[in-house]
């Protein structure tokens, strides 16, 4: 099956090339538009990222889209126009200037050091400018095309980082049914689209520490592609969940991986080393769920970063082979003293984080009442339709 998809995959690329060459010639191109990815960086530098691509004219979600919508909003993102080799201005606060070239994928990334930082938006965000210089070929370059790119720096008297899985440990995606995790990623929008039960309110108490700040960085680790960003980031923002850097995988990266979970792993632990290294100082509390490889990743992460790790959550998917492996993985720990509990609710985590200290004692009944309003949360109508049929 693999070896058929990355072919499959070499011709939609090819035919991707010829579509974009066609449009272009004949007039038929969309608008391009920049979109900024959120990243982090530190006083002395910052990490930029985002891609350059046609506009497919995906809008706000809405409760009342149809189910031929949200699937045509999926096609939408991944029959994406990359534009390659577009020069961009990256300008951080300090007005000094850095360009930037887009790849084959229409991806453009630079580390830069500022000379100085503006005042952060919601206490660790900060905006960087872009701007579009210019384009290949006979593209047409739109005038004044720029946006901002958040970049976020924890303060200096964060208490601890939280770094999270995504799909099965935030939003509901049952990644070990593939009907049902079809039938949720192509057909519900971020809107339809379910959290896990008191997830907005346990990480909204892990986010305010003990000091009160709500200044404790966040950041989704998954291995769902780029294309799904905007999806991403409206579930966390519509759901109230701390934003943080969502760092995700080229699809052609994941196309090729797809039956190779070495990938997965190797993506995610390269992404938690690279944040751990960049805050030499900061510990953190990793979450994720048992159905893939979030236990194995993050004992790998214990053993190569000693003392840095104060807890370590995962999600119970109720698969009983998944639980023993957990299990093993969790004995395993307590020889790093480090504590990695399978939890069957976020309840059961938050009542463990404030006998740890890491939360207040006084934020569980907030997390207790979600989770009983979110239990109270009519799934999708179409979804119970078709398993009563």
């Amino acid at each position: 099956m693999a070896p058929l998809l990355n072919r499959l995959g070499d011709w939609a690329e090819k035919a991707d090339d010829l579509i974009l060459r066609t449009r272009t010639r004949l007039g038929l191109l969309d608008p391009l538009q920049i979109v900024p990815y959120r990243s982090y960086g530190t006083p002395t530098r910052l990490y930029v990222k985002g891609r350059l691509l046609t506009d497919k004219g995906i809008g706000e979600p809405d409760p009342s889209d149809s189910r031929w919508h949200n699937l045509l909003n999926m096609y939408r993102r991944f029959e994406s126009n990359e534009i390659a080799g577009a020069q961009l201005l990256v300008r951080p606060a300090d007005n000094s200037e850095h360009l930037t070239v887009t790849d084959d994928e229409g991806y453009f990334s630079l580390n830069l050091e500022p000379g100085a930082l503006p005042e952060p938006i919601n206490y660790m965000w900060y905006p960087v400018e872009v701007l579009l210089q210019a384009v290949p070929g006979s593209i047409p370059l739109p005038a004044g095309l720029a946006t901002q790119a958040p970049v976020m720096i924890p303060p200096a008297d964060a208490e601890y980082g939280i770094i999270s899985d995504l799909d099965d440990t935030v939003i509901q995606t049952s990644a070990t049914d593939m009907l049902r995790m079809a039938r949720t990623v192509l057909l519900r929008n971020a809107r339809s689209r379910l959290p896990f039960k008191g997830v907005a309110e346990f990480y909204r108490a892990l986010q305010l520490g003990r000091n009160g700040k709500r200044n404790n960085p966040f950041f989704y680790v998954s291995s769902s592609p780029w294309n799904l960003y905007d999806l991403l980031e409206d579930f966390l923002n519509l759901n109230q969940i701390p934003p943080g850097p969502l760092l995700l995988r080229d699809f052609a990266v994941v196309r090729k991986a797809a039956k190779d979970t070495s990938e997965h792993h190797g993506h995610k632990l390269k992404e938690i080393d690279n944040i751990l290294l960049t805050y030499p100082t900061l510990p953190f509390v990793l979450i994720g769920d048992s159905g893939q490889e979030d236990a194995n990743i993050y004992r790998e992460v214990v053993r190569r970063h000693p003392g840095r790790i104060l807890a370590i959550y995962i999600r119970d998917v109720l698969r009983p082979d998944r639980a023993t492996m957990v299990e093993r993985v969790s004995e395993e720990l307590r020889g790093d003293k480090v504590e990695m509990l399978l939890v069957q609710d976020t309840v059961q985590a938050a009542e463990h984080a404030a006998r740890t200290g890491l939360i207040f004692t006084e934020a569980i009944p907030a997390v207790v009442e979600e989770k009983q309003k979110d239990e109270t949360t009519p799934a999708d109508p179409g979804e119970a339709q078709e398993e009563g049929a």
